[in-house]
């Protein structure tokens, strides 16, 4: 008999899985060309031709051992560890060794480990609405509980004040995602500050420790020369969450890391109690033959033209139909209000246009709609009739 606990998950699976598995079926049906699936976040983008002979190198050139072996820490390879602090410190001019990083199975191994390591069963996360839809679930692993911070849907920045009023004494983190998924909004360095002056004010008041947890695969994917502030410059209790997922085109090959700086509360339990939930949770190290391709490809970086193209021909196509969407700052996303206000209506009516795209309710943002536009270019394109058809009969309907 299945277990109980597992039927929540079974009865609310992932409504963009089940957006992802449902273009599959659809374009066996109607031919991959007539269906426009923006329900993943899947990158278009080739991987860069340097990670593909990496990956020769490594192979040709590395110890058999060293490439498929379990690794001497759970932590990860000690040489690779110190490559990706070195990179951090030439670019964010951190000052990091290997010890303050932990390698992971991408940013979602690197959240579960986070949260195992950080916050105990009964304690709180809070996350700002609208949020990645496994936020929630990945606290249950651990038995914390998620708690909501209500979206500010004229901006979709964080409502720090909401957020200030909803901090407790079971407080133990706050999840941030910024490129965010689903916006696009990137958090500026004045929202930071203010976001580390409000959680400092509160650890002072309830003497204890709040952490920021800073999920970050996003981080190279912005748009017109802004920058993604690095948190552990602004506040000594963030953890940082990374993934060569999107950056690299490497969504498959489950790799990425943690930051732990040194200036973190009780860091050398913390760094230690991470080595072992990376093991204890499953993961047991990151995987082998992609840590040594990673290190050798920690300076390069994919072509976010394309996805600028993207952003830019689904957001004029978009709004010349009549769409209200956020222009997005990062990531490669849209945020569309939807017509008529029900989200779910709409994705409904989209899909019987073969247009695959996500309920903001997902999202914990109900009215909206996620577009994820890492897609071929002339999807967009061949795409956009059939939105303005779907825009037509909400219209209509109104």
């Amino acid at each position: 008999m299945t277990a109980k606990s597992m039927m929540p998950y079974v009865e609310g699976n992932s409504a963009i899985r089940a957006m992802f598995e449902e273009g599959a079926r659809l374009a066996e049906r109607y031919g991959k060309e007539n269906v426009f699936d923006f329900s993943l976040g899947n990158p278009s983008v080739p991987a860069p031709a340097e990670v593909n002979q990496a990956i020769k190198e490594v192979i040709e050139e590395e110890d058999s051992f060293l490439i498929h072996g379990y690794n001497r820490s759970n932590s990860g390879y000690d040489d690779v560890r110190g490559k990706v602090a070195q990179h951090l410190n030439r670019i964010h001019g951190t000052g990091f060794d290997a010890h303050n990083i932990v390698m992971t199975v991408g940013a979602a191994g690197g959240l579960n480990v986070a949260i195992k390591t950080l916050v105990d069963p009964g304690e709180e996360i809070l996350a700002f609405a609208p949020y990645f839809v496994e936020y929630g679930n990945y606290a249950k692993n651990h038995g914390a509980v998620l708690k909501e911070v209500p979206a500010d849907t004229v901006t979709f920045y964080p409502n720090l004040h909401v957020m200030e009023e909803m901090i407790t004494e079971k407080t133990r983190a706050v999840i941030i995602n910024s490129p965010n998924n689903p916006t696009g909004v990137i958090y500026g360095e004045d929202l930071i500050i203010r976001l580390a002056d409000t959680l400092r004010r509160k650890q002072y008041e309830l003497g204890t420790e709040i952490y920021i947890i800073a999920d970050e695969p996003y981080r190279e994917l912005a748009y017109d020369g802004a920058t993604v502030p690095f948190l552990t410059k602004y506040y000594d209790n963030a953890v940082v969450a990374y993934s060569w997922s999107k950056s690299l085109s490497l969504p498959g090959e489950r790799i990425g890391y943690l930051v732990f700086p040194g200036e973190m509360a009780d860091f050398d339990n913390a760094i230690d109690a991470a080595n072992i939930a990376n093991r204890v949770l499953g993961y047991v190290n990151a995987p082998s033959l992609i840590q040594r391709v990673a290190a050798r490809c920690i300076d390069c970086s994919t072509d976010i033209e394309a996805y600028d193209r993207n952003r830019k021909a689904l957001y004029n196509g978009l709004t010349e139909i009549g769409y209200t969407c956020v222009y997005p700052e990062g990531a490669f996303y849209m945020w569309v209000k939807a017509p008529g206000g029900d989200d779910r209506e709409f994705c409904a009516k989209a899909k019987e246009h073969n247009i695959l795209i996500v309920p903001g309710s997902s999202f914990a943002c109900p009215g909206y709609v996620r577009i994820a536009y890492c897609v071929a270019e002339e999807t967009i394109i061949n795409s956009l009739p059939a939105f303005e058809k779907v825009f037509a009969e909400c219209e209509d309907v109104g």
